[in-house]
């Protein structure tokens, strides 16, 4: 509703000021003694002169920015649409013969464009100017019945906080912002807006404890991921709520402040992917797609970022139709066709299910993401993990082959590497059908990415942490030297796409995982975001490990070796010769000993030889 009022303002405005600046242009013209005659010539060609700005104006999009960003680019654009519209008058007056002497065209040009830029640079002055006095105001002179407002302290002080710092004292109210801090020696001491700039980010924990801080907002969107982390890391040393400012792009769209939490991925010190999307489109685009588990964490976001690239048909394959449901209507809402998507409720266990769907979609490309991840629960139902992920997993390949799947990429962990749990070791004999089915005769490229713990999906610690933090805590970490590869969602489905378009068949690619993290620093620094203090609002006790687990993960068995591709986030794991024809025989023994826990454990020791079961 404000944009439109917005426009119409702006519209009626330059309606007056391209009518006023033809007047004054006559004026000028004329000794500011305009003849009668060219009254009436006003008369006859004012409404044609006042449609032919604002087509012009409409064409080069005048309208579209808002005053308060107007950038050198606006300007121009608005120039431009001012010399096409006067060129546009000259030649209607020449087309219906109006006799105007042409020196009138050039006035008239001159002060249009000093009309329109200068009603927009006033306007931009009388609003910042009011914003500058009520914030210098609101600084010297204090308010002290405030008592709900959240002391705030900016880290940063350049354009990113000078922005916050208007916006916040024309909107907001819920925030009082004491002082910036910033490395820039030239700006300490001095005043943001009337905002002081006291020290630099270093001094962060002795400032935020001397003003009383409640609150920091990092207001350095340039800033690098490293340097993020380092400055979070600092600001983790005091009791405040930390915020983060990450640009100007939702603010110019929305006109609302994109103040977000820091999070515990804002301390994973990524550095952002670059995709070669014309590759990946290349082997998406109008493809028929097919993501088993796509209700899950990493399918659905595989489905998200898939949609990138238009495929012909999206297939979602779930077992759990909650699940599905969501993600679909998530995709109906950001635009899909429902005649691209296509939600199948199906187990990658029922064969016959499994041959319909190929027979009927013949999928380009899979993603088989389905799979039983809980270490512990599968540790307690090790037939469960054995006919969802290992024969699950081979009922899909043997499709996939049946029905010339041309890409055929399977997700896989860290766990399947010198697996001491059920879920990795069935993870692992799945990789193994992965690489010997691709050394059959098949069009099918048959290929396995491996990656650890992602932040945010089901079942990982972050939710439990959120849960057990809106409880009261405790937070509860299995052991104190336990430590973990840690990525983002969005991340390791973006390096799975590229990694799909390195596959000539039988590699497993592993995902750079950058450093390993400590699940207790996460867990402190979890308490610590949230603007809290470890071991005095919420405490940590240890439980233990549970069974099948391992203090660190590893994402390279010692055989494998490590080559590199094209990307410096995905290595490759070199193939391993295994007969597939061999494999269906350990298989079909493990089929016949799911009766029994103990048997399983000994068959899958059988078919994955770097498994060692977990003592009771």
């Amino acid at each position: 509703m404000f944009s439109k009022v917005y426009q119409y303002t702006l519209f009626i405005g330059d309606m007056i000021l391209v009518n006023v600046a033809f007047l004054v242009a006559l004026l000028l013209h004329f000794d500011f003694c305009i003849p009668g005659d060219y009254w009436a010539i006003y008369l006859q060609i004012f409404f044609v002169l006042s449609l032919i700005n604002l087509a012009t104006n409409l064409c080069f999009k005048v309208y579209k920015c808002l005053l308060r960003y107007m950038s050198i680019h606006d300007f121009t654009q608005l120039i431009a649409s001012n010399l096409l519209s006067t060129l546009l008058f000259y030649i209607y007056t020449k087309v219906y013969p109006i006799s105007l002497p042409n020196g009138i065209y050039l006035i008239y040009l001159l002060i249009l464009i000093l009309f329109t830029l200068g009603s927009r640079i006033s306007v931009r002055l009388i609003i910042d100017g009011y914003r500058h006095l009520k914030a210098l105001y609101r600084n010297t002179f204090p308010i002290h019945d405030t008592h709900s407002a959240i002391r705030t302290m900016l880290v940063g002080a350049g354009t990113a906080a000078n922005i916050l710092i208007k916006d916040m004292n024309l909107v907001s109210s819920h925030r009082q912002i004491i002082l910036a801090v910033d490395d820039s020696k030239l700006k300490q001491s001095h005043r943001l807006i009337g905002i002081p700039v006291l020290g630099n980010i270093e001094q962060i924990p002795q400032l935020a404890r001397i003003y009383d801080i409640e609150e920091i907002i990092i207001a350095i969107p340039s800033a690098s991921k490293k340097r993020i982390t380092e400055i979070i890391n600092i600001c983790s040393h005091t009791t405040c709520k930390l915020m983060i400012f990450p640009g100007l792009d939702h603010s110019l769209t929305t006109n609302l402040l994109p103040i977000r939490q820091v999070n515990i991925e804002d301390l994973l010190c990524r550095d952002p992917i670059h995709l070669d999307n014309h590759i990946i489109s290349t082997l998406l685009s109008d493809r028929t797609i097919l993501v088993t588990g796509g209700g899950g964490s990493i399918g659905s976001e595989l489905c998200r970022q898939i949609l990138k690239f238009n495929p012909k048909l999206l297939i979602i394959f779930d077992i759990y139709e909650n699940n599905a449901y969501d993600i679909q209507n998530e995709l109906l809402l950001n635009g899909i066709s429902k005649t691209a998507l296509k939600i199948i409720i199906g187990s990658v266990r029922d064969k016959e299910k499994l041959e319909y769907v190929f027979k009927t979609y013949s999928p380009h490309v899979v993603f088989h993401a389905a799979a039983h991840k809980h270490v512990p629960l599968m540790e307690d139902n090790p037939e469960e993990a054995v006919k969802n992920n290992i024969f699950g997993t081979l009922n899909v390949a043997l499709c996939a082959k049946k029905y010339k799947t041309s890409k055929f990429v399977f997700i896989s962990t860290d766990k399947a590497v010198n697996p001491t749990n059920v879920m990795g070791a069935t993870k692992r004999a799945c990789e193994m059908i992965i690489q010997s089915i691709n050394q059959t005769t098949s069009d099918t490229d048959y290929v396995a990415v491996r990656f650890g713990n992602v932040l945010g999906s089901n079942g990982s610690v972050i939710p439990l942490f959120k849960k057990q933090l809106e409880h009261g805590g405790p937070l509860t970490v299995t052991h104190p030297e336990v430590i973990r590869y840690f990525m983002t969602i969005p991340e390791a489905v973006s390096l799975i796409l590229q990694a799909m378009t390195f596959a000539s068949g039988g590699e497993i690619f592993i995902l750079d995982m950058g450093a390993p993290v400590k699940i207790y620093d996460l867990a402190l620094n979890f308490i610590k975001l949230s603007g809290l203090e470890p071991y005095k609002d919420i405490d940590i006790i240890f439980t233990g490990l549970r069974p099948g687990e391992k203090l660190y993960e590893e994402l390279l068995l010692s055989e494998e070796g490590l080559g590199k591709t094209d990307s410096n986030k995905i290595f490759i794991a070199q193939p391993s010769t295994i007969d597939f024809n061999e494999l269906l025989i350990r298989l079909e023994e493990l089929s016949h000993s799911l009766a029994d826990p103990d048997s399983i454990r000994q068959s899958l020791a059988h078919i994955v030889p770097t498994y060692t079961q977990a003592k009771k």
